[in-house]
């Protein structure tokens, strides 16, 4: 059926406007600044809620330059009574229209405190505009299956709540802490980061007024003397105009404050190339390994990156869940990682490691030498990395088997629920607080793994993407978004629903899948692997192909993401979205026609282009090069024909000069 489908989404100029800066400066001299009159968090303390009387505490602020685009400001609050003081951090942005705060309290009296609860580090209105309704946009987390990261759109019409919140203690797992409230004309970006059990409340009044509210799921504890204790990252990023426009500019700031910067530079797209998953319960062998990763570097195979995955310790009788034991496997590797990690560097590749220090599987090192460092003992359970003795011992090791090992990316996985260890292991005062120390000390893990390493990326994984909270993605990238990675259009949706939040993140592929399933996994980050050790049978010409496409588009995937076709599973469909790199002048079309498809053709509006510019767009397949400009681009659009089904299509553009 040759009929066009025509298909067109909004989208203008991603550049934050001069409006957009200014609200968030004058939110933020609201909130933050000496003089301001609100303040946009709330707590109960002794059975008062807070804003019965904290404006009557003592308070002073300060504010500092952190550099050329941030600046801090410290709102210090004091009980005059038992010493509790309340730190409110906040910082703003000068180059985006973005404000971010933390609390932290702290008991400096002699005693415990009474108990503090119901913390909510965000509790504050916002006021929509006169007309229209107040649109919530939020994800489902990851689900380990299609479904995950599928964006929803609900209204929230005069008196409506929305409660959300995530499962197990596992961040990103079953709901995404990352929402996008539009009303009329504009909006605003909300983010709740924290490496735990979170919870948010969207509340419609029966005026004008949205009242959200959000924060660690479960805070009840008292405070002993000199200790101090914090709360969730909270994120607001304030637009106008269209919500899809502010999803760019949240990828823009993502781009420019948050992505990490091993050694300093920027981080760049990457192919890795992964074998671990298709030996016997994940269990590698050394020597096979070494065949596999010679052959392909004697056929040429592009790739940057060699992932060792799980299985290189001690695990036999189990495989590779039996974690705990963190030694390289003198049986299965006489010669260490070393010798591989050194044939690699010799051949220009980075080595990566997996590891699980959380999981502690029984009859391990762990369990047997340190139970009282494990929440659930001798039996096994969750490694409690709140404990600073065992948090240094942790830090000491996987320091010394990063370096003697020649280990330059470190990848950690978690595939467990914590929430119940952490809760069972608090008191009835003290609830919450086994889950902020072990935040705390998860974060303090990492920071002084790459004080050590500075040229170490960390590869965040969590059953795939359950763990990808904010201030993990400041530290790591999820180079394996979700374990579920089964089928060409669910890696379309999957790709769809995280680029509008994360810019960088990659995906599994197997050697075996055929081009439409390779093209629908292509992102910043692409692994790629055979489902068995045997390499005999691969069609190499194939690959070579493949991966020489995906060198050169990549770099297109950190630049601005617009859907050209709405959000479907649906398999009689087109799913087409345009990455666009205005700094380069350049850009990627990435088409999909499913399986029952009944259109050969489609016309898409492409957006973000300059209407007065010339355009070359060449087809991959056909290497056709039309010239085209800005305008015509962008209206009437651009036309896509796809004879096959299925079928995905590449078209780069270039700006002429």
């Amino acid at each position: 059926m040759m009929a066009p489908l025509l298909i067109a989404l909004a989208a203008a100029g991603v550049v934050p406007g001069p409006a957009e800066l200014a609200q968030a400066r004058e939110w933020a001299r609201n909130h933050f600044e000496a003089g301001g009159d609100s303040v946009c968090f709330s707590f109960v303390y002794g059975g008062e809620a807070s804003g019965a009387f904290l404006k009557d505490w003592k308070s002073e602020n300060t504010s500092r330059r952190l550099d050329e685009t941030r600046t801090e400001y410290a709102a210090r609050y004091f009980d005059p009574k038992s010493g509790l003081e309340l730190r409110s951090v906040g910082v703003v942005y000068a180059d985006f229209p973005t404000v971010e705060w933390t609390l932290y309290f702290k008991n400096n009296g002699a005693a415990d405190t009474p108990i503090l609860e119901q913390i909510q580090p965000v509790d504050m209105r916002f006021e929509r505009c006169a007309g229209g309704e107040c649109i919530l946009h939020h994800h489902t987390g990851d689900i380990c299956a299609p479904e995950s990261y599928a964006p929803h759109a609900e209204a929230l019409p005069p008196n409506a709540v929305k409660d959300i919140a995530n499962t197990g203690g596992r961040p990103t797992q079953t709901a995404f802490p990352y929402f996008n409230l539009e009303w009329k004309d504009g909006g605003v970006i909300a983010v709740v980061s924290w490496a735990g059990q979170w919870s948010a409340r969207f509340e419609r009044d029966a005026a004008s007024g949205l009242r959200f509210r959000a924060g660690q799921e479960l805070t009840h504890f008292r405070l002993h003397p000199g200790e101090e204790v914090r709360t969730p990252l909270i994120v607001l990023q304030f637009y106008e105009g269209d919500w899809l426009r502010a999803q760019n500019v949240w990828r823009r700031w993502m781009l420019a404050h948050n992505l990490p910067r091993p050694g300093g530079k920027p981080l760049k797209p990457m192919m890795s190339l992964c074998n671990g998953n298709y030996y016997p319960n994940l269990m590698t062998v050394a020597d096979k390994e070494r065949s596999f990763l010679q052959r392909h570097l004697e056929e040429k195979i592009d790739f940057d990156c060699w992932w060792q995955d799980a299985g290189w310790y001690p695990c036999d009788g189990v495989g590779w869940p039996k974690t705990g034991t963190w030694e390289v496997d003198p049986g299965r590797f006489p010669n260490g990682i070393r010798a591989l990690s050194d044939y690699m560097h010799e051949n220009g590749k980075v080595t990566m490691v997996w590891f699980e220090p959380e999981r502690v599987h029984p009859g391990t090192w762990l369990t047997e030498k340190h139970p009282e460092w494990v929440l659930g003992g001798a039996g096994g359970g969750l490694l409690n990395l709140g404990d600073p003795a065992c948090r240094s011992w942790l830090t000491d090791h996987i320091d010394r088997l990063l370096t003697e090992q020649g280990i330059d990316y470190y990848r950690q996985d978690f595939n467990m629920d914590p929430l119940a260890y952490w809760r069972k292991n608090d008191t009835e005062d003290r609830q919450g607080i086994t889950e902020i120390r072990h935040v705390e000390g998860y974060f303090a893990y990492w920071d002084e793994l790459r004080r050590r390493h500075p040229g170490m990326l960390i590869d965040s994984c969590a059953s795939g993407g359950r763990r990808n909270d904010l201030e993990t993605l400041r530290r790591a990238v999820p180079l394996l978004r979700s374990d579920w990675y089964n089928g060409p259009e669910g890696q379309q949706c999957l790709s769809y629903g995280l680029s509008l939040w994360v810019p960088y993140h990659g995906t599994g592929v197997i050697y075996e899948k055929d081009e439409y399933w390779t093209r629908s996994s292509m992102m910043a980050e692409l692994s790629f692997g055979p489902d068995a050790a045997d390499v005999t049978h691969f069609d190499f010409d194939r690959w070579r192909r493949l991966t020489g496409e995906w060198r050169r588009i990549a770099d297109n995937f950190l630049g601005d993401f617009h859907p050209l076709t709405p959000y479907s599973l649906a398999t009689d469909l087109w799913m087409i979205w345009q990455f666009d790199r205005p700094d380069l002048g350049q850009g990627l079309v990435q088409a999909f026609r499913r399986p029952d498809c009944p259109y050969e053709r489609a016309r898409v509006c492409l957006k973000g282009l300059e209407a007065d510019a010339m355009y070359e767009v060449a087809d991959f397949d056909t290497a056709d090069v039309q010239t085209l400009s800005g305008k015509e681009l962008m209206a009437p659009g651009l036309a896509v024909t796809i004879s096959e089904r299925p079928k995905a299509r590449i078209l780069v553009y270039r700006k002429r000069s």
